[in-house]
């Protein structure tokens, strides 16, 4: 599949995944604010309740607590919801059945509990404190669901696919600054990409950047610059947050003596602070430098395009630290 110029966009991508799956199984439906006649927020799906209708296309008042609920109530009648949420900041809403219903209920049970929960994250689109959170660490901390943050459209595309497809609750963070910004010639894969499962985007011999959702690209572009420089940066790209695969990364720093874990969420007590354990843990002998972490400042997201670019990592961030820890 792809759109009329040949180039598939990650939102593109996170539609075509959404609406293959509803095409191949009946379980499958979509329910939230404005996902409906209006198309959603981002237009992910728009067009979707003229060709699914409106038992498969469930628009939502302004409730994130009752609608998370009524889609773990449906997954125990056998249906496979998946939520949207019109910006990840609200979905703290959500909490209660997030956390107590959808996360405990097959450790409780034995049962399955197929919801997806997809929600649009992060800064860089000078939306303001409430409309740039990066939520994942909140979420991280509990037994019980599962994370996924693609980077890429292919991943955007398969990681979906498998998410809707898991028995275990979801919690999907599509990047919407990525939505229009990363493109693909089509037609793209529809085929599940394992949830679990890392990806060394970019081989590299003297550091290893760990990094995901929009770190990806980011650390290409910081990976080229410095190859110009003699220093060779490998990138991975975790995709999943949870279940984190742990053997991808260790066999990487092990290789190149040297991490730097790269997110857009604050630092203080973001997921890179996991990694960078987990490496501390798994290869200590290996390394030749401590692990270094680059994250947002502590501090909410500023509307000032001027402020946000002072508290989002910025690509001469990225780069001059790799410089560091490599010259070290």
């Amino acid at each position: 599949m792809a759109t009329d110029d040949g180039q598939v966009t990650y939102l593109e991508a996170v539609a075509l995944a959404l609406d293959a799956e509803m095409e191949r199984d009946p379980d499958v439906f979509i329910i939230g604010e404005d996902v409906g006649q209006f198309g959603g927020a981002f237009k992910v799906t728009k067009g979707f309740l003229e060709k699914f209708g409106a038992r498969r296309v469930v628009d939502t008042p302004i409730a994130e607590t009752g609608f998370t609920g009524l889609a773990a109530g449906a997954a125990l009648v056998g249906l496979r919801p998946v939520v949207e949420y019109q910006f990840a900041d609200f979905i703290s809403c959500a909490f209660d059945p997030i956390i107590n219903v959808l996360a405990r209920h097959h450790w409780r049970t034995g049962d399955a509990m197929p919801v997806t929960l997809r929600a649009p994250f992060g800064a860089r689109l000078r939306a303001g404190p409430t409309h740039s959170q990066s939520v994942e660490s909140y979420f991280a901390h509990v037994p019980g669901l599962k994370i996924v943050m693609p980077g890429t459209p292919e991943d955007a595309a398969g990681l979906l696919v498998s998410s809707i497809r898991d028995n275990n609750p979801t919690l999907y963070l599509e990047n919407k600054y990525l939505y229009r910004r990363l493109r693909v010639a089509g037609p793209i894969s529809l085929e599940p990409i394992p949830l679990g499962v890392a990806n060394v985007v970019r081989e590299g011999r003297d550091v290893s950047l760990i990094t995901y959702s929009a770190g990806v690209s980011q650390g290409l572009e910081v990976a080229d610059e410095l190859d110009r420089d003699g220093i060779s940066v490998e990138v991975v790209d975790v995709r999943t947050l949870v279940p984190l695969d742990v053997e991808t990364i260790v066999n990487s720093v092990r290789k190149t003596s040297r991490a730097v874990v790269l997110h857009e969420a604050a630092k203080r007590l973001g997921y890179g602070a996991e990694i960078a354990a987990t490496i501390q843990e798994e290869a200590f002998w290996h390394l030749d430098q401590p692990v270094v972490r680059i994250a947002a400042k502590n501090t909410p997201t500023p509307t000032s395009p001027a402020l946000e670019d002072a508290v989002v990592p910025q690509r001469a961030q990225v780069a001059e630290t790799l410089r560091k820890v490599v010259r070290a």
